[in-house]
C-alpha cells in the first residue's frame, strides 16, 4: 500500500512538473526570424567596406578653398544657422527617428540592431521614457559618451550643438555599440512629444535642436501608433519643420498587427486624414504599416503583408546607405548654392546702398528704405535677371531684415572686390565648385574612379579635429 501511494505521489510531481513546463513555454513569447532583416540591410556579407578616403579629403578641399571664404566673408552662418563641419563632411549618414511619445521608435532601433535582452538596449516603456536625444553610433566597445564631451569632440559632427546652451547638453547622450551596421550609419533617437503644456518647459529650444537634427538627417521616420493619431500644436510645428524633406520622410504606422483588419483600414485612414493638412504636396506620402519588434505577429493579422512592408522600408534605409557619397556631395553643392545667392544678393543690397547714397543723404534712413521694400529697388528680381538663379531657390525676404539688424551693410565689400591676384575671385572659385568640381567628383564615384588621396599639405583641408578632453 505503502508503495502504491509513493508511486502515485510520483506520477502527480511529474504532472505537476510537466504542466508547469508547458506554462513556462506559454508564457515565453517567440522571436520572429531575422534572416531578412540581415540580407536587407547585407548584414550578412564580409566584403570590405568601399575607401572613399579620397573622395572625402577632395570634398573637403573643394569646401575649404572654394566655398567657406564666401560663406565667411558674407556671414551665411548667421542668416541660416547652418556651419558645416568637417566632422559633419565625413560623417555616417544619420537617420533621425520623431514622434509622439510611446510609439515605438526606441523599440524599433532594438529590433533593427536585435539589442533586446542584452545590456546595451535602450529602455522602452508604456510611458514616455526617452527624455535625451540619444545618437547611437558605431564603437569597438558598449560606451556611453556625455553630451559635453559629444559636443567638444570636433572630430564628430555634434560640436556645433553647443549653442544650444548647457541644459540642452546634460539632455544629449551617445551609445556606442559594436555592430555591424552602425559602422555605415548612425542612428538618433528624440524625447517623444507629448501635447500639453509641460512639453514647453524642457529648458532648452525643443524645435531649435530637431531642426539641427532634421537639415542633418539624411532619412527621417516619423513613427504613429494606433493610439496616436492626434496633431497638436507641437506635431504640426514638427511637419512645418520638415518642410522640403519630403523625399527624406517615411512615415511608419507601428504596432499595425494589435489591430483586426477593419480597425487598421479605419486607422490608415485616421491618420491620412490627420496628416493630409500638415504635408503640403501633390502626391500622397508612403505609409510603412508594420510592427517593428523582436516578437511574433499576433495571430489572425496580415503577417505577409507585414513582413512586405518591412522589407521595403529596410530596402530604403539601404538605399540611403549605399548612396551616402552621392548623397554628401549633393548636400555640399546645394548649400554652396545657397552661399552663392546669399552672397549675390548681399552684393545687389550693397550697390543699392552705395547708388542711392549722396553726400547729403542719412545712411541709416536709406538703408531702411531698401530693406523694408527691396522690391522697390528690384533687388531680388535684379539677380534673377542677371544670374544662373531661380525663384524658388531665393531666401525669405523677412529674414533679410533680422540680418541687416545686426550686420551693418557697411560691413561687407562688393563681390567685385573679393579677389587677389594669387587667389582668384571668391565669386568665380564658388561657380567653379557648383557647374565642375563637384559635379566631377560626383560623376567619379558613379564611374567606380577613386580619386587620388592627397594630404591635407597639398589641399589645404585643415588639421584633424582634436577633442579637447582626450588627454595627450
Amino acid at each position: 500500500m505503502k508503495g502504491l501511494n509513493l508511486f502515485c505521489c510520483c506520477v502527480a510531481s511529474l504532472l505537476l512538473l510537466g504542466t508547469a513546463e508547458e506554462v513556462e513555454d506559454a508564457s515565453e513569447p517567440t522571436k520572429r526570424d531575422r534572416s531578412h532583416l540581415e540580407s536587407t540591410l547585407k548584414l550578412n556579407e564580409d566584403k570590405p567596406a568601399d575607401d572613399f578616403s579620397g573622395v572625402l579629403q577632395r570634398l573637403r578641399k573643394i569646401y575649404h578653398s572654394s566655398i567657406k571664404p564666401l560663406e565667411q566673408s558674407y556671414r551665411y552662418n548667421e542668416l541660416r544657422q547652418h556651419e558645416i563641419t568637417d566632422g559633419e563632411i565625413t560623417s555616417k549618414p544619420m537617420v533621425l527617428f520623431l514622434g509622439p511619445w510611446s510609439v515605438g521608435k526606441s523599440s524599433m532601433i532594438n529590433y533593427l540592431l536585435g539589442l533586446d535582452d542584452t545590456p546595451y538596449q535602450l529602455y522602452t516603456g508604456a510611458e514616455p521614457t526617452t527624455s535625451e536625444f540619444t545618437v547611437i553610433m558605431h564603437g569597438p566597445k558598449l560606451k556611453t559618451i556625455e553630451g559635453i564631451v559629444m559636443a567638444a569632440d570636433s572630430a564628430r559632427s555634434f560640436s556645433p550643438l553647443e549653442k544650444f546652451g548647457q541644459n540642452f547638453l546634460e539632455k544629449l547622450i551617445g551609445i556606442e555599440v559594436p555592430h555591424k551596421l552602425l559602422e555605415r550609419v548612425t542612428f538618433v533617437d528624440t524625447p517623444g512629444i507629448i501635447e500639453n503644456r509641460k512639453q514647453q518647459e524642457r529648458g532648452y529650444p525643443f524645435n531649435d535642436v530637431c531642426q539641427w537634427f532634421i537639415d542633418r538627417a539624411d532619412l527621417i521616420f516619423v513613427v504613429f501608433d494606433p493610439t496616436k493619431l492626434d496633431v497638436g500644436l507641437e506635431l504640426e510645428m514638427l511637419f512645418r519643420q520638415l518642410k522640403g524633406r519630403e523625399s527624406q520622410i517615411r512615415i511608419i504606422l507601428n504596432k499595425a498587427d494589435s489591430l483586426a483588419t477593419q480597425e487598421l483600414m479605419r486607422v490608415y485612414g485616421a491618420l491620412f486624414w490627420s496628416l493630409a493638412p500638415l504635408i503640403n504636396v501633390t502626391e500622397p506620402p508612403r505609409v510603412y504599416v508594420s510592427s517593428f519588434w523582436p516578437q511574433e505577429y499576433h495571430p489572425d493579422t496580415h503577417k505577409d503583408l507585414f513582413l512586405k512592408e518591412e522589407i521595403s522600408l529596410l530596402e530604403d534605409l539601404n538605399q540611403v546607405i549605399e548612396n551616402r557619397m552621392e548623397n554628401k556631395i549633393a548636400f555640399i553643392r546645394q548649400h554652396a548654392i545657397r552661399v552663392r545667392i546669399h552672397a549675390l544678393l548681399v552684393d545687389r543690397y550693397l550697390q543699392t546702398y552705395k547708388d542711392k547714397m549722396t553726400f547729403f543723404s542719412d545712411g541709416e534712413l536709406v538703408f531702411r528704405d531698401i530693406v523694408e521694400d527691396p522690391d522697390k529697388f528690384f533687388i531680388f528680381k535684379s539677380i534673377l535677371a542677371k544670374t544662373n538663379v531661380s525663384k524658388f531657390d531665393l531666401p525669405n525676404r523677412e529674414a533679410y531684415k533680422d540680418f541687416f539688424g545686426i550686420n551693418p551693410i557697411t560691413s561687407f565689400k562688393l563681390l567685385s572686390q573679393q579677389c587677389s591676384y594669387m587667389g582668384g575671385c571668391f565669386l568665380e572659385k564658388i561657380e567653379k565648385a557648383i557647374t565642375r568640381e563637384l559635379p566631377d567628383l560626383l560623376g567619379s564615384i558613379g564611374l567606380g574612379k577613386k580619386p587620388n588621396v592627397l594630404s591635407c599639405d597639398i589641399t589645404g583641408c585643415g588639421e584633424t579635429p582634436k577633442n579637447r578632453y582626450r588627454k595627450p
